[in-house]
């Protein structure tokens, strides 16, 4: 008798472990399913909940565009040959012993359809080195200005005494005119954002530099025409394969030029822009009051601002006058340069019109020569001042 009600006491032991069992089996089955569903699905754009919620967990945000002065454009800066990790380790302590804690850094289409496994591993690695100095970058995947025609592999060299010579667009103009291309663009897209979807040391993803800038001083003549019509649906199609691999960093694309007071006055690539961002970011290289003016127009839109380009000395538009009115609404600040390389953007853009012989009169961008000494020592003093202060009250 003992031995039957034994037996029967191990018989419904058994059947609980295996219900217990199945039971575990089926919601991880379901977790896997319901994984696999927002793998396929994506994500919507955040809502301001959301965007602002992921802000309260920034710090204030101070950085600089960010390129090492041994390359020319973003081909020369990531292909193998020339990806130059010690001058990116010493320039970007630079950065951060000033207490910036980003930087804005491009990426290029070519270089994941020349090698996407080695890009990848050459990203990993810079953002190891980023890392390493508390520095998480924004990564943008196209952009709109300067030459429309990237080629692959040995970089021009720069150009004496002009802006940005050498810098390449992407998509250049043969694959934004042929739609043929998207699949290829898609693939770079998708693969890029979700191979470091879930990583933390990325800040941001800023899908479109200056979308429809035509570069008209420059290279206007050799532009594709009516270029913001192959733009504006690209556009839209980035931020949708960029969404549908459910990055869990903010996408944006910055507004840059016009009139952003009112939807009424916004052009259709910027409403799309401002629409589609889950955080804005702008571009403004005028004085501080007309800095001021374009975060009140932005901030009705109530989510986390970031200026992803300012600072033109030559145009009135400086570290003084800028980074004081960001701090004071805890607007994130990016200017463009950090050491005079071989962008040579310590030219002014008039450059590509006047002819200059020398070092210019006045430092267009940049803040270090490449020495490391500061172009102008209250520069430094300032941004260090105001991001130490902005630490302590963290």
């Amino acid at each position: 008798m003992k031995l039957i009600r034994l037996s029967g006491l191990l018989l419904i032991a058994g059947i609980l472990i295996y219900s217990t069992a199945c039971n575990e089996q089926g919601k991880e089955e379901e977790k896997q399913q319901a994984a696999q569903q927002k793998t396929t699905t994506g994500r919507g754009v955040w809502t301001k909940e959301q965007a602002n919620a992921w802000y309260s967990k920034q710090p204030w945000l101070v950085g600089c565009n960010f390129i090492p002065s041994t390359a020319i454009n973003e081909l020369e800066m990531f292909q193998a040959e020339t990806f130059d990790t010690a001058t990116i380790n010493r320039e970007l302590g630079w950065a951060a012993s000033i207490g910036m804690n980003t930087v804005r850094v491009y990426l290029h289409d070519l270089l994941w359809k020349q090698d996407a496994a080695g890009f990848q591993k050459r990203l990993n690695t810079f953002l190891e080195i980023a890392s390493r100095h508390h520095i998480k970058p924004v990564f943008v995947l196209f952009d709109s200005c300067w030459d429309p025609f990237p080629k692959l592999g040995k970089q021009r060299d720069p150009k004496p005494f002009v802006h940005n010579s050498g810098w390449v667009q992407s998509p250049g103009y043969e694959a934004l005119k042929d739609s043929t291309e998207y699949p290829r663009l898609e693939a770079y897209v998708k693969g890029v954002v979700s191979a470091f979807a879930n990583d933390e040391r990325i800040l941001a993803w800023d899908l479109w530099n200056e979308p429809d800038n035509t570069n008209n001083t420059a290279y206007g003549k050799v532009e594709l025409p009516n270029k913001g019509d192959y733009v504006l649906p690209l556009l839209e199609k980035t931020f949708e394969w960029a969404r549908s691999v459910n990055p869990s960093q903010p996408l944006t694309s910055g507004v840059w030029a016009g009139d952003w007071s009112s939807p009424e006055k916004l052009k259709p690539i910027e409403k799309l822009q401002l629409d589609q961002s889950d955080i804005i970011t702008f571009h403004n290289y005028e004085n501080g009051e007309e800095f001021e003016k374009r975060i009140k127009w932005l901030q009705p839109l109530g989510r986390p601002i970031i200026c992803t380009e300012y600072m033109a000395r030559g145009n009135n538009s400086y570290f003084e006058s800028s980074l004081p009115i960001a701090q004071k609404y805890k607007v994130g600040a990016i200017n463009w340069g950090l050491v005079d390389g071989k962008s040579q953007t310590k030219y002014a853009w008039d450059s590509w019109t006047k002819q200059y012989n020398s070092e210019p009169p006045l430092w267009f961008h940049e803040i270090f020569h490449t020495n490391g000494k500061p172009y102008r020592e209250k520069e430094v003093e300032l941004i260090s001042k105001l991001t130490s202060e902005a630490n302590a009250m963290k």
